[in-house]
């Protein structure tokens, strides 16, 4: 990103919009304004990082030299703050997953597109470039025919954050790192035919789960758990002609392709969080309603596919209920 800094409102400070911060500051970008629900935590992260705190989501977005919100609050709130930004004309930026139901973001890319107004999922993985040149290796044909693929994001850190064990925050493992593995597979192979998902639920959220996500010729099988590692993270896909094999995936610094006949191309990249952040900048100073490398349709899709494993699940939260 070139010119003058490029000027966020950040909505949330917790763990990562400090982790965030750190990254993009005296590089391209500033943060102007806070909020937070708790005020004291929001007064220090603007000490911090040389921002104001304000008072109400409204004050801070809508704060001189505000260019776009960046949402980074727990999953069940995504919708409202995006909501509010997109109706004061402001874009927005929100984490993963975007909402909590694929209605939802339907209708905020709804009224984007109405207002003209910027609105893009920060899904990291998609800004850079390291799955990008996966999906150049699957489409050129490369692989030869796709025979099985098998992707995990499995962990142990259940208990690091509150709000991943609060139904009432839309917790659980699908919507915080399944949106990963299942994103990462539509954006590779489109639609699926089919998905079958078993979870484990715990307390109202699900802890782990097994989702099968079918394609014509071949099936996908994903193992994602916040409370066992034993999977760990890792994506392997197997052609007739070459394989694919990534370590860390959805943060990948290394991708390999491997041939049957020996031989194997190895791309390194970076996947950071200035990367997005200036992509998403400079979409938004040229006017951009969306973001050309995570649209809002591949979004919708992958919530929908989301909606699919919770309503099998049978997992439904509190706040839906109402």
């Amino acid at each position: 990103m070139t010119g003058t800094p490029f000027g966020w409102c950040f909505i949330g400070t917790g763990r990562l919009a400090e982790t965030v911060a750190g990254e993009i500051l005296s590089n391209g970008h500033r943060i102007v304004s806070v909020y937070s629900r708790t005020y004291e935590r929001a007064a220090a992260f603007a000490a911090r990082h040389g921002a104001e705190v304000y008072t109400t989501p409204e004050a801070a977005m809508t704060a001189a030299g505000v260019e776009g919100v960046y949402i980074v609050t727990p999953h069940s709130s995504h919708a409202e703050y995006a909501e509010t930004a997109i109706r004061l004309g402001v874009p927005v930026f929100c984490e993963k997953p975007f909402t909590v139901r694929a209605k939802e973001a339907e209708d905020l890319f709804r009224l984007a597109a109405e207002k003209h107004v910027y609105a893009a999922e920060a899904m990291w993985t998609w800004f850079a470039p390291p799955a990008r040149v996966v999906r150049e290796w699957i489409d050129s044909g490369r692989l030869g025919d796709i025979q099985t693929v098998d992707i995990s994001y499995c962990a142990s850190f259940m208990h690091d954050a509150s709000r991943l064990t609060d139904p009432m925050a839309a917790g659980g493992a699908l919507l915080d790192i399944g949106v990963y593995p299942l994103t990462y597979l539509y954006r590779l192979f489109g639609e699926p035919v089919s998905v079958s998902c078993q979870g484990m639920l715990e307390n109202g959220v699900d802890v782990s789960d097994t989702i099968d996500v079918v394609y014509d010729g071949f099936r996908c099988h994903v193992e994602v758990s916040m409370c066992d590692d034993r999977y760990g993270e890792q994506l392997q896909i197997r052609g007739s002609e070459a394989d694919i094999y990534i370590d860390q995936y959805h943060n990948a610094g290394k991708v390999k392709l491997l041939f049957h006949n020996g031989g194997e191309e190895i791309y390194t990249g970076i996947t950071d969080y200035l990367t997005e952040f200036d992509i998403a900048a400079d979409e938004i100073r040229i006017g951009l309603i969306s973001s050309v490398l995570v649209p809002p349709e591949a979004t919708v899709a992958v919530m929908k596919i989301m909606d699919e494993c919770r309503r099998q699940m049978r997992l439904v939260y509190p706040f839906e209920r109402q």
